[in-house]
């Protein structure tokens, strides 16, 4: 009976749970409130379930309890009754649950024909985006071109691919009431896109390009994350997509650099910023979001999974065997190209050694100088 009891008990504080948990999904801010209605029809089912289950149960544990009265339960090895019932009622339940998430799937990566197109570049650990230029159409792209300044791989000899605008920061934004189709790819492992207020996500998956679609209806800030784990910095690779007017998109959209524009700069071309040092801190910051260093390293002190870049040049860093180093040029320089040689007190091993230029080294330590 304690048993028989205690289901109840667990039955109905889970049930009056559901209605008081403080834990609910975001306010909807997209077309896809057909998840949330799938998500619904998935909870109730498996809701139901579950409490029926329980009480059948608690119902057997008091009708068949031993009473000590000398009766022993009858030996039944199969009961084809009871099993084509419970045949039929499980396949019921799993048809009822995949059909709708078969459904909505099938509209999910299904985008209307007027829907524009961004595309998300997945790397440990932080996002990328890139968007048509004025010819509407994304250029090619090959693993071969992928570079600290070309992170697509935007195949340089495709016209198409010239006017490509490129967004090397984690912020996205995107016109309100728009369709919008989203292609993902990823550089090194997998990784997972999520925007919760959305209810838009997708894996991506090294070596494929995957895509969903969605019309974003609410202006304001929404923070976007990988939900897949993807290594140690994966708490870190956040971003945000901001919506907005078309005319605030506008001027966002026309402020960005293009592909053209950043070989150009990258080659000390007329693109590049005037001033040699504000060339080379810029330099060294676009490598730095290419090699992924932004992911573990914050220029304004917050904490991270390596060691913070503000005030670091000039100072003493203890290091785990206890000996002490300045942080110079060659110290520098030596904790990118070999990591695990120096490894500062109270932080993991575990940052992979970087192949820079000594041109791309040079730019990287004058950013982290700058702060």
């Amino acid at each position: 009976m304690v048993m028989a009891i205690a289901l109840i008990v667990i039955v109905i504080a889970s049930v009056v749970f559901h209605f008081v948990s403080p834990w609910w999904a975001p306010k909807l801010a997209s077309n896809w409130s057909q998840m949330d209605h799938t998500l619904t029809i998935t909870l109730v089912i498996t809701g139901l379930f579950f409490v029926v289950l329980n009480l059948v149960l608690v119902l057997a544990l008091v009708r068949y309890r031993h009473r000590g009265d000398g009766r022993r339960a009858a030996y039944e090895p199969e009961n084809p009754r009871l099993e084509r019932r419970l045949t039929v009622w499980t396949s019921v339940g799993i048809a009822a649950l995949l059909a709708p998430g078969l459904y909505v799937y099938a509209d999910y990566v299904k985008p209307p024909s007027d829907a524009s197109v961004v595309e998300i570049l997945g790397q440990q650990w932080q996002w990328r985006y890139r968007l048509p230029g004025p010819d509407g159409q994304l250029g090619g792209t090959d693993p071969r071109f992928v570079a600290a300044a070309n992170p697509f791989g935007i195949d340089p000899a495709d016209v198409k691919g010239s006017d490509d605008v490129l967004v090397m920061g984690n912020e996205l934004h995107l016109p309100i009431d728009k369709p919008v189709r989203v292609l993902l790819r990823a550089h090194d492992v997998l990784h997972d896109y999520y925007v919760p207020p959305f209810r838009a996500r997708m894996n991506i998956v090294p070596g494929m390009v995957t895509s969903f679609w969605f019309t974003p209806t609410t202006a304001g800030r929404f923070e976007s994350m990988c939900a897949q784990l993807c290594g140690v910095g994966h708490a870190a690779m956040r971003g945000y997509v901001v919506v907005e007017d078309e005319a605030a998109y506008r001027a966002w959209y026309a402020a960005l650099p293009t592909f053209g524009a950043t070989q150009t700069a990258a080659k000390g071309g007329e693109a590049a910023p005037a001033g040699a040092q504000a060339s080379l801190a810029d330099r060294g910051r676009a490598i730095a979001q290419a090699k992924g260093c932004t992911a573990c390293h914050s220029v304004d002190g917050s904490a991270g999974v390596g060691p913070t870049w503000k005030g670091l040049y000039g100072k003493t860093e203890t290091l785990a065997d206890g000996s002490q180093v300045k942080v110079d040029d060659e110290y520098l320089k030596s904790s990118v190209r070999t990591p695990a040689a120096q490894v500062v007190k109270g932080f993991a091993p575990v940052m992979p050694p970087s192949e820079l230029s000594d041109d791309e080294m040079a730019a990287l330590v004058g950013y982290m100088k700058a702060h």
